[in-house]
C-alpha cells in the first residue's frame, strides 16, 4: 500500500521523520484552516474549502456557438428561454394571465427539450443533463396545467379535484 495518502498528507509505510516531511512539504489549498504559529495549516484536508474557486462545469455547459460569435449568440438558447419567460410576464402583467403563463410554462418545457437534443448549450445548463430536463419539465408541465385549470371558465377540467376540493373545505 505505499504511496496512498492518508489525511495528514504522509504516505503508508514511510516513518515518522519522512511522514513529518511529506507533511511539511504539503501544499493546502484549504483557506480554512488557519496555520500555527510556525505558519503550518492547523488542518489539511483536500476535500473543497468552503467557497470553492473552482467547479467543473455542467456536462454540455460548452457555449452553444463558436467562440469566434459574439456573446448573445453563443448563449442563445438561454436567452430564447429566458425571452418567452419575459414576454410570458409581460403578457400576463397586461390582463391575459392564461396566455401569459401559458407562455411561460412552454418556455420551460422548450428548455427541457433545448437540453435534451442539443449538446451545448451554454448556461442553459444547470445541473446535470438528467436532473435540468426533469427540473425543466416538470415545472414546465405543472406551471402549463395550472394555467389549463385557471378560474374562471378553465379550459381542462379534473373531475376529482372538484371534489377533493368540496371534501377539504366542507369536511362532510
Amino acid at each position: 500500500m505505499r504511496g496512498v495518502q492518508d489525511d495528514r498528507g504522509a504516505l503508508d509505510g514511510q516513518g515518522e521523520s519522512e511522514a513529518q516531511e511529506a507533511f511539511e512539504d504539503l501544499t493546502v489549498r484549504d483557506p480554512v484552516s488557519a496555520p500555527d504559529a510556525e505558519g503550518r495549516p492547523r488542518r489539511v484536508t483536500r476535500r473543497f474549502p468552503l467557497f470553492t474557486k473552482d467547479t467543473a462545469r455542467p456536462e454540455g455547459g460548452g457555449r452553444a456557438a463558436s467562440g469566434d460569435a459574439p456573446a448573445p449568440a453563443r448563449q442563445w438558447p438561454v436567452l430564447a428561454v429566458l425571452g418567452l419567460v419575459g414576454l410570458g410576464l409581460l403578457v400576463t402583467a397586461f390582463g391575459q394571465f392564461r396566455l401569459g403563463t401559458l407562455m411561460i410554462g412552454v418556455a420551460l418545457l422548450g428548455g427541457g427539450v433545448l437540453r435534451w437534443l442539443l449538446p451545448d448549450v451554454g448556461m442553459l445548463a444547470v445541473r446535470s443533463r438528467f436532473t435540468d430536463i426533469v427540473t425543466y419539465g416538470v415545472l414546465g408541465l405543472v406551471i402549463v396545467m395550472l394555467a389549463l385549470m385557471a378560474q374562471p371558465n378553465p379550459w381542462v377540467q379534473l373531475p376529482f379535484l372538484k371534489d377533493t376540493l368540496h371534501f377539504t373545505v366542507t369536511n362532510e
